[in-house]
């Protein structure tokens, strides 16, 4: 058989397939690449996405502001100084990114207007928090990303 440059080309484009294929088929069924979807509500989540627009409206609103610092210990979470904290009722999502087994979601019970969350609890990396409450039946929403 004589070897010629369209030989060549088919045996290029093969090779190319089964290189593409394999590679597919790898990440499709080895554990190590989940490929799962953000969340398994989607369609719930997409219904919410309205009340938490007023939510957020709510938290943008406030004289004194929502702020999430990182420090040595940890996360902090500073609430307004005009809130009662036995008033505020809620829960903190810690959602991260890369691997769905580090996410957290912590209730609110605060003797203080300041939370921490302790290093211990969290890997470096990046982080996206949502902090969803109530003070006075008024709720309030805050999302943002940290990078420890």
């Amino acid at each position: 058989m004589k070897f010629n440059w369209g030989t060549g080309i088919v045996i290029g484009i093969i090779a190319f397939m089964v290189f593409i294929l394999q590679y597919v088929i790898r990440v499709q069924l080895d554990a190590r690449y989940d490929n799962e979807l953000v969340t398994e509500q989607y369609y719930q989540k997409e219904t919410e996405i309205n009340g938490n627009r007023i939510k957020q409206e709510n938290a943008n609103a406030l004289e004194n502001k929502l702020r999430f610092e990182i420090s040595e210990k940890g996360i902090d979470i500073y609430f307004p100084e005009d809130f009662n904290a036995a008033d505020i009722k809620g829960t903190v999502s810690l959602y991260r990114p890369s691997n769905q087994a580090f996410d957290q979601t912590i209730p609110l019970e605060l003797s203080s207007n300041h939370m921490l969350i302790p290093k211990s609890r969290l890997v470096d990396g990046r982080w996206d928090i949502t902090l969803d409450f109530t003070h006075n039946n008024t709720a309030y929403l805050k999302q943002q990303t940290l990078v420890l």
